[in-house]
């Protein structure tokens, strides 16, 4: 019996109605949490969150002048310590069992103010002064953009009709109980950490989102690593992993809309949203096919190219003028290219290089400016992080622990496949990095959030080495 087939042993009816009852006991369950979440009040003021989130220097003029002045002096000089340093960390960190991205992240926090700058303010205030955020801030939203492209043009959608309803149903669960998890969070932390002016529903929104997240790309180095990208383990974990992106986009779509629009402008958003993507993956998807099609050489031309990068650009504009931000039109355009066609293939080639060396450090850089470890003082606030990362392990790994069981997993193999789903890494910091642009989050709580990310995807490889999941064997008998 194939892989597949022995995944979808237990698809019939009853997956059905697990599913029905998943998504209905979730939608309840948080219109619950919102009631009660209704008449909270946060102690955080948003003129604390903009300050903190968004570096600027218009209390000093003559200062804003003269650094302005220096800005591309800065930002390359930024962008060279991080790739440097980046690269030393990203070489040393997988003889320790880490992917590189984990070292590459840390350097970005490393000349940030959580380090740098709190042994050598002098140093850190000429690396990275105040006036070149908003320059850093342009060219790690380009990098992200082009990095989520590349992501959506690596997604095999053939991994998910392969393994059908199992895939389906344990990435959702994958989701829905770090999600049900985050929301219910949000009672407790919201009086101690949510600005003033956010409502308690988009905050609760936005955590539950922030916690069902699932790095594919960092899951998919760890499992080549590792000898399992090929095992039926391997092959199951992306694409559960890659139908959580998908899933987790959306909501991350809608959530950014609703924080972005009051109630009718919400519901808008969502409509828009609805449109884009009826239009992405019927249309643009079926004119993409027939112009592979007509399409013989096997090398794609600089005007192809061309092209395509502004068929990006259009598909990034329509998202962000929608409302949900421009790296999801960015990984939508990516999604519906055939990630095996001569295009995807080349496409990758040329960009990748180009993200991850150049424009993903200014990323990191950029991330690393905003992440303020000091915020995160005294036992209590440190207990809350400890809290958030046991949630988010507790909800992402119990989750797809239980619905990997269901449709057949060993308990090892199911317990191989939590432990991967748990890895966040960059795709958590862009998430939160949305969060703060649109002011849910304040950076307090994006510093706790930055070490849950980083914290999770750091115990992936000794907590799989612990399990010791083959990959070998997909069902109990």
């Amino acid at each position: 019996m194939s892989a597949a087939a022995q995944t979808s042993v237990r698809s019939g009816p009853w997956l059905w109605l697990f599913y029905a009852l998943m998504i209905a006991s979730t939608i309840g369950g948080f219109l619950v949490i919102a009631q009660l979440g209704r008449n909270l009040a946060p102690a955080e003021s948003s003129d604390t969150v903009t300050a903190l989130a968004v570096p600027s220097t218009a209390a000093n003029p003559a200062k804003a002048k003269a650094a302005g002045g220096h800005a591309l002096w800065h930002v390359l000089l930024a962008l060279a310590a991080v790739i440097a340093v980046g690269q030393v960390l990203g070489r040393l960190f997988p003889l320790i069992g880490q992917p590189p991205v984990i070292g590459e992240v840390l350097a970005g926090i490393a000349l940030g103010p959580s380090l740098l700058g709190h042994f050598w303010p002098a140093g850190y205030e000429y690396l990275l002064p105040p006036s070149v955020a908003p320059h850093l801030g342009i060219i790690a939203q380009l990098g992200v953009i082009l990095y989520m492209f590349a992501v959506g043009l690596e997604l095999d959608t053939g991994r998910l009709r392969g393994y059908g309803h199992a895939a389906l149903a344990i990435s959702h669960a994958s989701i829905v109980a770090p999600f049900s998890l985050g929301a219910l969070l949000a009672l407790g932390i919201y009086p101690q950490v949510a600005a003033r002016e956010v409502p308690f529903t988009v905050f609760a929104l936005f955590l539950g989102v922030a916690m069902s997240i699932t790095a594919f790309p960092v899951l998919a180095r760890i499992l080549t690593d590792r000898g399992l990208a090929r095992t039926p383990l391997g092959v199951l974990a992306l694409a559960c992993a890659a139908t959580d992106d998908v899933t987790a986009w959306c909501l991350l779509a809608f959530v950014s809309g609703v924080a972005q629009a009051q109630v009718g402008g919400a519901l808008l958003v969502v409509l828009w949203t609805i449109g884009y993507l009826i239009v992405m993956f019927f249309v643009v998807r079926s004119l993409i096919g027939r112009w592979l099609a007509t399409s013989s050489e096997r090398t794609i031309s600089s005007g192809q190219i061309a092209l395509v990068i502004l068929a990006l650009l259009a598909s990034a504009l329509a998202t962000e003028w929608i409302g949900i931000h421009a790296i999801f039109g960015a990984f939508i355009l990516g999604a519906v290219i055939p990630h095996d066609s001569p295009l995807a293939e080349q496409l990758g080639k040329h960009i990748e290089s180009v993200v991850v060396v150049l424009l993903l450090p200014a990323f990191f850089a950029f991330t690393g400016m905003r992440t303020e470890i000091a915020l995160v003082s005294g036992w209590g606030d440190w207990l809350l992080c400890a809290i958030i990362i046991l949630v988010a392990t507790l909800g992402k790994f119990g989750g797809t622990l239980v619905a990997a069981r269901l449709v057949g997993q060993t308990w090892r193999d199911s317990a191989g496949l939590g432990i991967l789903m748990n890895t966040r890494g960059l795709m958590e910091l862009i998430v939160l990095n949305v969060g703060l642009d649109l002011g849910i989050i304040t950076p307090r709580l994006f510093a706790m959030m930055v070490v849950m990310a980083i914290a999770t995807t750091v115990a992936t490889g000794p907590l799989l080495g612990l399990v010791g999941s083959s990959g070998r064997k997909t069902t109990a008998s």
